[in-house]
């Protein structure tokens, strides 16, 4: 009995994680669809009326699904890095986890993102270090190939930017990329090929990410560096967003939600401080934040205020 029931207990650890990476494998595509037909007519790239119509549309139309996979599999081909980059972590040091659970969502990114779950205690600070950074390292890898070449794809449409109900922000990452390839141009013209739209969607997770708080991947680092000081900085950090929700959405629905069920972290009963190299990573994850972050990610055009 007990063998029947490990066996049931595996068969779900690998087919519910299975289910809802299809499920949103199929949500991103629908959304890459749409977003694919807007790149090829220069049409806005927001619409959220119109972004949500796209999963009516895949059940009258599922030839539709081929041209959403430029977007869905670079986008899902990020998340699994950065995923994968905190499992294999795990397994590197012995912590049982589960395999990355996908959470589907018919929105204009096509997904609420994923994580992974410990099923063992993490027995030092540096486990946790290594663990929490090693997804924003990896998803960043995929990510910086996926922007270039989404960029390179991308065009500059003159008045585009003003055009739709609203328009993307720009992190410092892709300034710099896309200052390089259209010198002169007006980045709110930009035409995101949906390569890039999706390189787009996974700077804005892992900034979400490495924000300093609780058991995000931004916690982890921050609590294998401080100890239990680490919630100061997740006070303050909620704090700041708070603040900045009266001038950019969506900070206020984050630092709510934060202060909710996020703010806190896991005990790791371990002294042991940061080495160099461990140190100089949590420079390179500074970094990363730096240029992935977006003020306000969204902007309205109809009042040319940012979206709160």
């Amino acid at each position: 009995m007990e063998s029947d029931n490990s066996r049931l207990h595996q068969t779900r650890a690998i087919l519910i994680p299975l289910a809802l990476f299809l499920l949103t494998l199929l949500c991103t595509t629908a959304l890459g669809a749409r977003v694919q037909f807007h790149f090829e007519r220069n049409l806005p790239g927001l619409d959220f009326v119109e972004d949500l119509k796209a999963f009516v549309d895949l059940f009258h139309h599922p030839g539709l699904l081929l041209d959403g996979l430029p977007y869905s599999v670079t986008l899902l081909l990020i998340l699994l890095a950065h995923e994968f980059g905190h499992y294999f972590a795990c397994r590197y040091h012995g912590v049982l986890c589960t395999l990355p659970w996908f959470l589907p969502a018919p929105s204009f990114i096509g997904t609420f993102g994923a994580f992974i779950r410990f099923r063992s205690p993490l027995k030092s600070r540096r486990e946790l270090f290594d663990v929490g950074i090693a997804g924003p390292l990896a998803g960043f890898i995929f990510l910086l190939p996926a922007l270039g070449i989404g960029l390179a794809l991308s065009r500059i449409v003159p008045g585009l930017g003003e055009s739709g109900e609203a328009r993307l922000g720009t992190p410092l990452v892709m300034q710099w990329i896309g200052a390089w390839l259209f010198p002169g141009a007006n980045l709110a013209d930009l035409n995101m090929h949906p390569v890039a739209r999706a390189a787009w969607v996974g700077l804005l997770a892992t900034a979400l990410n490495l924000l300093p708080v609780g058991q995000l991947d931004g916690g982890h680092v921050v609590y294998s560096w401080l100890g239990e000081r680490h919630r100061w900085v997740s006070y303050t950090t909620i704090g700041a967003l708070a603040l900045m929700g009266f001038l950019f959405w969506p900070w206020f629905f984050w630092a709510g939600v934060l202060l909710l069920i996020g703010r806190r972290h896991f005990p790791v009963y371990d002294d042991e401080h940061l080495d160099g190299k461990r140190r100089a990573l949590l420079v390179v994850a500074v970094l990363i934040f730096v240029l992935a972050f977006m003020p306000a990610p969204l902007q309205y055009n109809d009042t040319q205020e940012w979206l709160r």
